[in-house]
């Protein structure tokens, strides 16, 4: 169809395709206006300002939110990277074994920690494991209990994410990487990474759950950070705020995992 043909009445006095679909256009983004516009008019801004941006108690969160909270999310999130990562190797290389048992104990691991709330494995590292094995302690503290608890989850979908990308490299793929001077790890590092990337941001969120560990005052991360605060102050603010430290983490992340991919999706044409 030509644009001559698409411009053209679809019958006698009635509208284009092009012109129809410019009115539905304009009408969802009138409506989108219509719904904001509402909103802020009905909101009581005086009262969200009050309790959600109060800039004399976000004020007294410095420099503890930064120097203990996010801190300490960014050190629990980067151990339980690292755990998870070469566990996550290890698992997917037995997913790609021969041999059998290998084959079947991987295969259940990534079903068994895919399929639990990461709650219950919390609860596990914490509670189950003093109680499996008496007298045994996890090195590191509060920091190694949350990275092994993050790690054993975080390995389950990083295992899948390894041994699809090894399996997604086609031979040709990988012979044009080496022609062009690109070795076979550097060919994998490229696909795999962007979603490992991924990951990454998922465990940062996650490390909320470090709270069911029974930390210190100086072992909190950012949501019971600002859980504490908000709970003495009795206003949201701390909340906010430690929201927004979650973002200075996350959103360079997530870019980064964006332009990864599209780095790669060049690569592949």
């Amino acid at each position: 169809m030509t644009a001559e043909q698409a411009a053209a009445p679809a019958r006698p006095g009635g509208l284009s395709r092009r012109s129809r679909r410019r009115l539905s256009l304009g009408g969802q983004y009138g409506l989108f206006i219509v719904v904001v516009v509402l909103i802020a008019a009905l909101a009581n801004w005086p009262q969200l300002h009050t309790n959600f941006a109060n800039w004399q108690v976000a004020k007294g969160l410095f420099p503890d939110i930064i120097t203990v909270g996010l801190r300490n999310t960014a050190l629990y999130t980067a151990v339980g990277f690292g755990i998870g990562l070469v566990l996550g190797l290890v698992i997917a290389l037995m997913r790609l074994s021969p041999v059998l048992p290998y084959r079947w104990f991987a295969t259940a691991y990534i079903e068994m920690f895919r399929g639990l709330p990461l709650l219950l494995i919390f609860i596990f590292v914490g509670v189950g494991v003093p109680l499996a094995f008496p007298g045994t302690t996890i090195p590191g503290g509060a920091v190694g209990q949350a990275g092994l608890a993050l790690g054993l989850a975080a390995a389950a979908y990083m295992a899948e994410t390894i041994r699809a990308g090894i399996e997604a490299v086609p031979r040709g793929q990988l012979e044009a990487a080496r022609s062009l001077g690109m070795s076979q790890g550097r060919a994998m590092r490229s696909i795999i990474i962007p979603p490992l990337t991924n990951e990454l941001v998922l465990l940062c969120k996650d490390s909320s759950l470090v709270l069911f560990l029974g930390i210190t005052l100086e072992q909190r991360e950012l949501t019971k950070f600002g859980r504490d605060l908000a709970g003495q102050q009795g206003n949201t603010t701390p909340i906010i705020v430690a929201g927004i430290c979650y973002l200075i983490i996350t959103i360079p992340l997530s870019l980064l995992a964006r332009r990864l991919e599209a780095r790669q999706r060049r690569e592949r044409r």
